[in-house]
């Protein structure tokens, strides 16, 4: 797989050599960054680093995606972090490739697909206004415009309905068509009675009514529960659609047909029951084992387990149960309930930790990393990752630098192995490659700064002297000839992931 990460990486850049003469892709710095973006009604922006896997994968597809949509004046545009670190910071990327929509210079996140096609089919979405209105001439075509399409059927004069429909096509406007009619033959011909909405989908039967009284908070949460199917196949073409609904998803891990049938047949009343409030899905694990890791789950198929994508709190079903109807129903009642804790995947707490660079596990990451008196200098690293072994003893080196004065007591140097240890859900960032370096610095909000810099001792102790609350007393290192490039990095899972 290591090899196929490789070859995907040489025909991103093979592709790239194409198109780079004359990319439709801008280009973007700190200095042209508000020129060229406020001035734009909707225009994307990635923000990448060119060690990343993802991002290089992305490029040919970005690529496309801006060559066609220049024809509709909508553009795309990028920007190095390795080159525009404060630029990266101000918009508070903590992870490759971040995407962001921008309009007239505001922001959201981009929750879309990473094809071309997708990002095309999500841009053109923005175009449109968040409530299009749909008359008998338009709605059959309307309908079929995306896999998930909303319209609500309301009086002329009903205002209040009128007004909660664009609310909450306001706030779903990213992911979803909505539309409204007001035509009264209409509404009877689709035999809604008014105020209604109905939801039109090119999967499960077709077409979901909502029932009860139309507010934001009950229109939301019907969206959310029919826009994707009630138990289907999960993988990496679909995924960005079960996070965006913002739903925990329950995995059935099976690797063979005989395992899979049985457990959907057994747990899709369970899906059934509690749609709305946990998306069920089954996933290949001959394919996407290396996923069950990410829920805490041992790769020992059938399994189950339950994760949050907002947090990425994880939730894995006892591997030592048999898989039943019974079980799994009364385990995702007592999750749904908040009767059950996260699994906390962490080393066990050292029996010293008094060398220079100190040792982080999960179950002490908030007494040390968040004492707001300190600032924490952590590397996240694996075992396996041949960079983090080449950074290895400059790390050991400026920790005993800083450590060789008590002065500096309030500054620690610190490293936390991200293979063998979850981050805490309340931390503001997913580890995405390895070794990713992150100052939390001292105080009370305890703000996260990315270095992204050469990893070299002298770059790394002025990045501490710019950034560290509490104040360093060392001498400036000697430079050294060699550098550690911040491009030398490896993804964080060389598997098939989704």
């Amino acid at each position: 797989m290591v090899a196929k990460s490789f070859l995907l990486v040489a025909v991103a850049a093979t592709l790239l050599a194409f198109v780079r003469a004359e990319s439709d892709v801008i280009q973007l710095t700190k200095a042209t960054f508000e020129d060229v973006v406020k001035p734009e009604k909707l225009i994307l922006v990635e923000f990448f680093a060119p060690w990343c896997g993802h991002c290089n994968a992305l490029a040919p597809e970005y690529e496309i995606a801006a060559a066609t949509l220049k024809d509709d004046d909508i553009k795309l545009a990028k920007v190095d972090c390795t080159e525009e670190q404060d630029l990266c910071q101000e918009h508070e990327v903590n992870g490759y490739p971040t995407l962001k929509v921008f309009r007239s210079g505001a922001s959201t996140d981009y929750n879309g697909p990473r094809k071309a096609d997708g990002i095309i089919s999500y841009m053109k979405k923005q175009t449109l206004p968040a409530l299009s209105e749909v008359t008998a001439d338009s709605i059959d075509k309307f309908k079929e415009a995306d896999k998930v399409v909303i319209v609500g059927f309301v009086a002329e004069s009903d205002k209040e309905s009128y007004k909660t429909l664009n609310t909450v096509a306001e706030s779903l406007r990213d992911n979803f068509l909505f539309g409204v009619v007001t035509d009264a033959e209409l509404a009877k011909k689709y035999d809604v009675t008014v105020p209604g909405v109905l939801l039109f989908k090119n999967f499960d039967d077709g077409i979901s009514t909502f029932d009860g009284a139309l507010t934001a908070e009950s229109l939301q949460s019907f969206v959310k529960s029919n826009a994707v199917p009630l138990l289907a196949e999960i993988d990496g073409d679909n995924f960005s659609s079960y996070v965006e609904t913002g739903l925990p998803l329950a995995y059935i891990f099976a690797d063979n047909d005989e395992d899979r049938e049985r457990l959907i047949k057994a747990l899709q009343p369970v899906a059934k029951e509690y749609r709305g409030k946990v998306n069920f899905v089954h996933i290949d694990a001959a394919k996407y084992g290396g996923h069950a890791s990410n829920l805490n789950l041992k790769e020992q198929w059938p399994a189950f387990g339950i994760q949050q994508p907002a947090d990425g709190a994880k939730f894995p079903y006892d591997q030592t149960k048999e898989i039943t109807f019974e079980g799994v129903r009364e385990f995702v009642a007592e999750y749904v309930a908040g009767k059950i804790s996260p699994s906390i995947k962490s080393q066990a707490v050292p029996e010293k930790n008094d060398e220079p660079v100190k040792v982080i596990v999960s179950t002490q990451f908030d007494e040390i990393v968040y004492d707001k008196e300190k600032d924490v200098f952590i590397e996240f690293y694996a075992p396996w990752c041949g960079h983090c072994k080449k950074l290895a003893p400059v790390w050991e080196e400026l920790a005993a630098l800083i450590s060789s004065n008590p002065a500096n007591s309030n500054v620690v140097i610190a490293k936390m192995d991200g293979t063998e240890n979850d981050l805490p859900v309340h931390v503001p960032f997913r580890l995405e490659g390895f070794p990713t370096l992150k100052l939390f610095k001292a105080g009370a909000e305890k703000e996260v700064i990315n270095y992204n810099g050469d990893r070299s001792l002298e770059d790394l102790v002025e990045f501490l002297k710019t950034n560290a609350k509490n104040t360093l007393d060392i001498p400036a290192p000697a430079p050294k000839v060699v550098k550690q490039d911040a491009e030398d990095h490896e993804n964080y899972d060389d598997r098939d992931e989704l």
